[in-house]
């Protein structure tokens, strides 16, 4: 004779299995990450670092995995990193790499992985042209172009003539300087002198005596994070008059505290969420550029939110959008969730970040439009927004 209790609590397990049966399955979803916290290019790494710490632990039901790694602004170390994160720790997807050199190392890497990245560094040549590597490629930073347009135009209304160029020894200074002659030159502005530095020079006063012998109306300076103060230090100490502009890899407090008074009066274009405070309400970014000021500040002090935080953060909006799209298609931890978490990235529209609105395409991995930069100036110690 059966018991009549044993009866009952195998129907009861039979139930519980069928419903646990019937309940949608949550996985880990790994986030890669590799970003330049330590070497020449820290001053952005650091901020990115601390915007992935504020990013969200699940997604859509699903815990979100985020394993980070230091690159140490180096191109091999970069390479490794992705390497490491495919291969090893089967990740979803990866954000980083830092800078513009190390971005362009991961190309072949990720296009033979399979897995989609989200470079936080500028240069248009990290999503363009497309191929079958590039495929694999999104970015949040505005790109070399739209900066250098907003440069040559704000040159152009202040009667400059002439300018010249000082930046980076690297894929970051070679890009933007071509992108910075080319609208110049649309503008009429003669480009009079070009000089160079790496990012670890300890001075560049023999650059800045050619420039100055050249007797520039402005000088523009491709550099990026503290590195990118020598230069207008330099031509400050020996007496330049003429304006002096920056790209929107110096968009930190860290290089207002190392410039300091010499960077007083000096102009750059920059993503809104630097001046979102001063926006007006009905700018479509300002809710999400506060939203996100608001939460860094607080996590990291007040005055401490940077652009490069902002990229990271930007980076994790678009992973919001994208990962419910993927969830539809496939599994984490597969090759087909890869695959759409790329096509979903993809096809993200209409996208309010801390930077402008998304609207992404197969031919365009950035999708931002010109709302996305703003020109400022540095004025005692903090960014002046200047009305267009």
């Amino acid at each position: 004779m059966k018991n009549p209790m044993n009866t009952t609590l195998n129907r009861l397990l039979l139930a519980a299995s069928l419903a646990a049966m019937t309940l949608p399955s949550f996985a880990q979803i790994k986030v890669g990450v590799t970003i330049s916290s330590t070497g020449p290019a820290a001053s952005l790494g650091i901020p990115e670092k601390n915007a992935i710490n504020l990013l969200p632990k699940e997604i859509a039901g699903n815990k979100i995995d985020y394993i980070v790694l230091d690159d140490a602004s180096d191109t091999t170390q970069t390479v490794t990193n992705t390497r490491k994160l495919i291969s090893e720790e089967k990740v979803d997807v990866i954000i980083g790499s830092t800078t513009t050199p190390n971005s362009l190392a991961m190309l072949n890497v990720i296009g033979e992985g399979k897995t989609a990245a989200i470079s936080l560094a500028s240069s248009n040549r990290i999503i363009e042209p497309m191929d079958a590597n590039r495929a694999w490629m999104f970015k949040t930073p505005q790109t070399d172009t739209m900066m250098a347009i907003a440069i040559a135009e704000h040159m152009s209304r202040g009667g400059v003539k002439t300018m010249a160029y000082i930046g980076f020894s690297d894929a970051l200074g070679e890009a933007f300087r071509n992108e910075v002659v080319k609208y110049a030159e649309l503008k009429n502005i003669k480009v009079v002198a070009t000089e160079r530095f790496t990012r670890s020079d300890n001075s560049v006063v023999g650059q800045v005596l050619k420039i100055i012998s050249a007797a520039p109306d402005a000088v523009v300076v491709g550099a990026s994070g503290t590195p990118a103060a020598l230069p207008p230090k330099t031509l400050a100490e020996r007496g330049y008059k003429g304006r002096i502009y920056h790209n929107h890899g110096v968009a930190s407090s860290d290089f207002l505290r190392v410039c300091g008074k010499d960077c007083n009066g000096t102009f750059l274009p920059t993503g809104p969420v630097m001046v979102a405070k001063q926006l007006s309400d009905s700018n479509p970014i300002k809710k999400a550029a506060l939203d996100f000021s608001r939460k860094y500040e607080a996590a990291n002090g007040a005055g401490s939110v940077a652009a490069f935080a902002s990229y990271a953060w930007d980076a994790g909006l678009l992973l919001q959008r994208a990962i419910p799209e993927a969830l539809k298609k496939a599994k984490p931890g597969t090759p087909e969730f890869r695959a759409a978490l790329r096509d979903a990235l993809e096809n993200v529209r209409n996208l309010p970040t801390t930077n402008g609105i998304v609207n992404m395409s197969k031919t365009d991995h950035l999708g931002l439009d010109q709302r996305a930069r703003v020109m400022v100036q540095i004025q005692n110690g903090d960014w002046k927004y200047i009305p267009e």
